[in-house]
């Protein structure tokens, strides 16, 4: 397995893939800063829900809230062109992350899958071919890249498929159709499709369809026989998503993404015939401007037979160590659940970077309470004084969120002269349609729970 990791192959595929990536990273974050979210979402608010271990991550301000985003626009240009990478790449990585982990209200799966794959375009160097790099600097051309650069992104993009079916193999998912059974109906005036959606059956045909699809079409994808029509289903499966449910940028990166499992050959041949199809073809001698970003035919690094083995170089050996600690733990992470009691829909302990999405349908309200112990006089508290409506939608019904607050509350009402108060929060759910019931035990202070990786006592059960 490590001989067969380690033989060289064509860089074609690695560089579109950057190439890829970058654009769609680009449009992603110039819409982001467009539709004014940068500052609605990190400006505006008075308080952030940062994540567990990351509390030092604070916003900028303002000014360099639109300094991180311009720089992240400019980065993600760079990765696109592989224009100096080896700052464009960091830099991007850096930035997107800084921004994920400034307030956990934000999280989306394909955010964190962002950060991962920008993580590992870092540790690659897919700049070698078809960059702007290689026009400046024509010694970094390298046609011949280690196969294990490649396979590593199809690994993850197999995992999130991967784990994303397993997920779905819950009863709420396959028995009871839970919870397109709900959403699918409201989106039935939708031309074509939409009278379809209205029937119970239809919920029953999608929840079975989603978990095949996200099982087998990482496996359908990396057989030869099966590519073309597993992508056909990835861009089918993708548009209808796109067209049922807000999830923005996810079903493009998805789809452009996956074009990674096609063969070195498709990814020489389609950008020159696409090329020559917008009239780019050579005239008069000159060389096209595939021939150009590429490096031309003769430039650069002389190209390895792909039955060459890199050279087992200590630096090597300590990036391939590092990469296969990074997988092992992308492999864990999604079970780590486990560890827990109680239903994971309900406490969402280990639910987070776990590739669960879209899997279930849960609302609540909280209400918190705060006590003086001097005087035993208690408030309810205002919570639109403190969150924006978004923060408290999604606060309501997290547990670690809720904790968060009832911290931030503790400390804003010692500012206004309660020592040492009493916080506690009633807290109502409803999960899957199965109606509103209790949360959090109501006669806990919040105030003196300390968050930690163990599980929380204070949520109540959940009882069918």
């Amino acid at each position: 397995m490590i001989k067969y990791l380690r033989t060289y192959v064509h860089i074609a595929p690695l560089a579109n893939f950057r190439i890829l990536f970058g654009f769609i990273m680009l449009v992603s974050v110039l819409r982001f800063i467009l539709r004014g979210w940068v500052t609605e979402l990190y400006v505006e608010p008075g308080f952030y829900f940062t994540f567990y271990g990351f509390e030092w991550v604070k916003p900028l301000g303002p000014a360099g809230m639109n300094l991180v985003f311009a720089v992240m626009a400019l980065t993600a240009l760079g990765i696109c062109l592989g224009a100096f990478y080896r700052i464009s790449a960091p830099l991007f990585f850096l930035t997107f992350t800084y921004v994920e982990l400034l307030d956990k209200t934000n999280y989306l799966n394909h955010y964190y899958f962002v950060s991962l794959v920008a993580f590992l375009l870092v540790l690659v160097p897919a700049h070698r071919y078809r960059s702007l790099d290689i026009l400046i600097w024509p010694s970094l051309k390298q046609e011949k890249v280690p196969r294990w650069t490649i396979g590593l992104f199809r690994l993850q993009l197999g995992m999130v498929y991967f784990f994303a079916g397993v997920a779905k193999l819950n009863s709420d998912w396959l028995l009871r159709a839970m919870p397109l059974k709900i959403w699918l109906p409201a989106q039935s005036h939708l031309p074509v499709i939409g009278g379809i959606l209205k029937f119970k059956w239809a919920a029953y045909l999608f929840s079975w369809g989603g978990a095949l699809y996200d099982l087998v079409v990482p496996f359908a994808l990396s057989w030869k026989k099966t590519r073309w029509l597993a992508y056909i289903a990835v861009i089918g499966f993708h548009a209808i998503t796109s067209l049922l449910f807000p999830i923005g940028m996810f079903p493009l990166i998805m789809i452009l993404s996956t074009l990674i499992f096609f063969s070195e050959e498709f990814h020489r041949e389609v950008p020159g015939r696409l090329i020559r199809l917008a009239g780019k073809e050579k005239r008069n001698g000159e060389a096209t401007w595939e021939e150009t970003i590429s490096g031309g035919e003769s430039g650069g690094t002389s190209p390895l037979r792909s039955d060459e083995i890199s050279p087992p170089r200590i630096g090597q050996k300590i990036k391939l160590a590092f990469i296969g600690a990074f997988l092992l733990i992308q492999l864990l992470l999604p079970f780590r659940y486990l560890l827990y009691p109680g239903q994971l829909f309900w406490t969402e302990q280990g639910y987070r970077f776990s590739w669960r999405v879209m899997l279930m349908e849960k609302a609540g309200t909280a209400t918190f309470y705060i006590r003086d112990p001097e005087t035993g006089r208690e408030s309810e508290v205002d919570n639109a004084q403190f969150l924006t409506p978004n923060q408290e939608k999604m606060m309501s019904t997290q547990p670690d969120m809720i904790l968060q607050y009832a911290h931030y509350l503790a400390e804003k009402y010692e500012e206004r002269g309660i020592n040492q108060p009493f916080v506690r929060a009633e807290v109502f759910v409803t999960l899957n349609g199965s109606g509103s019931r209790p949360f959090i035990d109501p006669q806990v202070n919040l105030a003196e729970v300390e968050e930690s990786w163990g599980n929380k006592t204070w949520i109540l059960p959940f009882e069918k």
